[in-house]
């Protein structure tokens, strides 16, 4: 068991195409994170990205798997396999189509919620006790968000330019955040974290 580590998973869609799109916010804070702390997520091994860096005296992974949404935990396994890692070690950063765009939650285990990533992740982890980083993106049709759209559609569009500036502006939480996890424990982190409604 590494008990000092911890993997940063960022779920997406790998392609130009899903860069930008609010499916792939995972991809997207990872790739932030990583910039902050010098490194680049962009080391290819089992069907993954990934990068390492010591943070607070701990050996941090950024991860983000390029096997499409729908098989991510194919990917994450054999990283957690590798390093034999607990569920409480592995964070996984995605978007959330129930809250508003901005939020951002930290929860541990808890459901699926219809998300494809998740599910893999559930299924070949054979657990689903791993902590789950929740980026809001809100829902079409609800808060004035694009009335008439598909879920499939708004999902895989663009982030618009004031829900950009709102992540933008979130990523300083985040990252004391994830200080506070990694130092003092999922507690803190998600006082830090889950107060933050919009």
């Amino acid at each position: 068991m590494n008990e000092n580590m911890f993997l940063v998973v960022g779920l997406g869609n790998p392609g130009s195409e899903y860069a930008a799109t609010r499916h792939n916010v995972g991809f997207m804070v990872v790739d932030e994170l990583a910039r902050r702390f010098g490194v680049s997520v962009d080391r290819e091994k089992w069907q993954a990205h990934s990068a390492q860096v010591v943070l607070w005296g701990r050996q941090i992974c950024f991860l983000k798997p390029v096997t499409f949404m729908n098989l991510s935990g194919k990917a994450v396994v054999r990283y957690v396999d590798f390093y034999k890692m607990r569920p409480d070690q592995i964070v996984v950063v995605h978007d959330d189509l129930d809250m508003a765009p901005g939020r951002v939650k930290l929860v541990a285990g808890g459901g699926t919620g219809g998300h494809n990533g998740i599910r893999s992740l559930v299924q070949c982890l054979g657990t689903k006790d791993f902590l789950r980083l929740k980026m809001g993106i809100g829902r079409p049709g609800r808060l004035s968000l694009c009335p008439g759209m598909s879920v499939e559609k708004y999902v895989l569009a663009p982030f618009a330019p004031d829900e950009k500036m709102l992540l933008e502006q979130r990523m300083d939480l985040i990252e004391k955040g994830l200080e506070y996890l990694v130092c003092d424990g999922v507690a803190k982190a998600m006082n830090l974290l889950n107060t933050m409604k919009q």
